[in-house]
């Protein structure tokens, strides 16, 4: 979808598997749309495009009070891409630049700032703080029209400098005063003061069909007591945890069944509400939700090409819209993955170490612990090594995190090892083209795919003794297991290769 006449079919035919991968905007009105806009085609001649929201912004136009093109998926690019502009993304998608400025994010990335907004503004024609800005609109606008709190509060917990800027963004942005927009979204659904049961109402959008069945299946095994839960019956299930974030903590409530629209090109979203001790963590929590149940993949793209593998196909077919899943702590992932065992033996940890909940909130009680909290702990070579390099830095595991230096230095790590580093890099860093174990040779095939193949593989019991468990807890048992549980291990991380080769 690089050349304009193709971006213009996408509109024309209003496309929603294009919805955040670029945007479009209507000279004579002044505003700039997601592709599926549902309003009336504009003339080719009238229409301009732009790589993402921020350069629409940036050249003038407003936000569609229709499609809302500031809340479309984030483009699979930045988890596919591992250069300078990829990093940068994911790094202004967890707010780095809202807590650390530009500074920070050039400082984390290796680079000097001059050339991060040089690059970023040549590929996305906008720079990181233009790209924060969006972002900061974006979680306004959530606020305003799902909270009651006053506007002055609301501006500062959206991550405005003064109550003067937010006004003018938000004129500038949606064509509207903050108060226009509050007075827009009442009545339309129920809306509480922040602190109230209700929470924070979200809808997680994702593009393409969602096999919301699978990934719920493996969140419910693998659920942590104490942090983590799944209630309800198949089909209605509410996913529930605690989270730890910049300014406070959170409890996360996603639901299982997708809203939205249905038909030959599907998308929507996951409905979410978060319970935020401290409104600045809005963003991070949201972005955080979004690597967990990988709502940013292109399951377009992923099908087209395991498609064309022979024992893939009716795989894909059986599984539209098959997810990797992420993590919405890396560093409780990559503790949990080196941990191995069931999920009872995670618990232990959260109650012996973990930081409890001022209130309990049901069954969630504790914050799974930091890598400072478990480094006295007696959980294993693995995971005593792991807390000491995240806890020093020399394990990497942020948002934007170098994915080969992270998984050398994890592979490194006395009871870690290559298996699990693995399985961190495909899970806590959000990588979508970590293989199957065992399988280099026919993995080749599904680049840049490779999680997505490990998934279906596993689904379909091809991964032997793996078709129904969750790959953090049965895939990358530490090296200083027993021998039993290293025979285990091995047993399950077998793919099933006189299949492969049939196929």
């Amino acid at each position: 979808m690089k050349d304009e006449s193709s971006r213009y079919e996408a509109v024309a035919s209003r496309d929603a598997r294009f919805d955040g991968e670029f945007f479009f905007a209507v000279v004579t009105t002044g505003i700039y749309c997601r592709p599926s806009c549902p309003a009336v085609t504009p003339k080719r001649a009238n229409v301009r495009f732009f790589p993402s929201a921020a350069a629409a912004q940036g050249a003038g136009f407003r936000a569609c009070r229709r499609c809302r093109p500031d809340a479309v998926p984030g483009s699979a690019d930045w988890n596919v891409r591992a250069d300078l502009v990829g990093r940068a993304m994911r790094f202004i998608g967890d707010g780095v630049v809202d807590r650390e400025g530009v500074a920070g994010l050039a400082a984390r990335l290796g680079y000097s700032a001059r050339q991060v907004q040089r690059q970023l503004t040549a590929e996305l024609g906008a720079g990181p703080v233009a790209l924060a800005r969006a972002r900061r609109a974006h979680t306004a606008r959530i606020l305003l029209q799902t909270t009651g709190l006053p506007v002055t509060e609301l501006a500062f917990a959206a991550g405005f400098a003064s109550v003067r800027q937010f006004n003018a963004t938000m004129r500038e942005i949606y064509g509207s005063t903050p108060s226009e927009l509050r007075a827009a979204a009442r009545g339309r659904t129920a809306r509480g003061e922040h602190g109230t049961p209700g929470g924070i109402p979200l809808r997680l959008a994702f593009r393409g069909p969602y096999a919301a069945r699978e990934i719920f299946d493996d969140l419910q095994v693998a659920a942590v007591p104490g942090v983590e839960e799944v209630i309800g019956v198949p089909g209605a299930r509410t996913y529930r945890r605690t989270l730890r974030l910049t300014y406070g903590t959170a409890v996360a409530e996603v639901g299982e069944r997708p809203g939205g629209s249905a038909g030959p090109v599907r998308s929507g979203w996951l409905d979410c509400r978060l319970h935020l001790t401290d409104l600045r963590d809005l963003p991070t929590a949201g972005q955080r939700l979004r690597l967990l149940f990988d709502l940013d993949a292109d399951p377009y793209a992923v099908a087209a090409r395991l498609s064309a593998d022979p024992l893939l196909r009716p795989l894909v077919a059986a599984r539209p819209g098959l997810r990797s899943p992420g993590a919405a702590d890396p560093a409780e992932q990559a503790v949990r993955t080196v941990l191995g065992g069931p999920p009872e033996r995670a618990a232990a940890l959260v109650r012996a170490h973990g930081k409890p909940l001022d209130t309990p909130d049901g069954t969630l009680t504790h914050l799974f612990p930091t890598p400072e909290e478990l480094a006295g702990a007696d959980a294993g070579e693995g995971v005593r090594a792991l807390c000491a390099a995240l806890a020093d830095g020399t394990v990497d595991l942020a948002a934007g995190a170098d994915r080969d230096a992270a998984e050398r230095a994890l592979a490194a790590l006395p009871g870690v090892g290559p298996a699990a580093a693995a399985v961190i890099r495909r899970r806590a860093l959000g990588d979508p083209d970590v293989g199957p174990p065992d399988a280099a040779p026919e993995a080749e095939r599904w680049q840049p795919w490779r999680s997505y193949a490990f998934q279906y593989l596993r689904h379909a019991g091809l991964l032997a003794g793996a078709a129904h468990e969750t790959e953090d807890h049965d895939t990358a048992h530490s090296e200083d297991r027993n021998t039993a549980h290293a025979e285990d291990h091995d047993s399950k991380d077998s793919i099933n290769h006189a299949a492969l080769h049939a196929a």
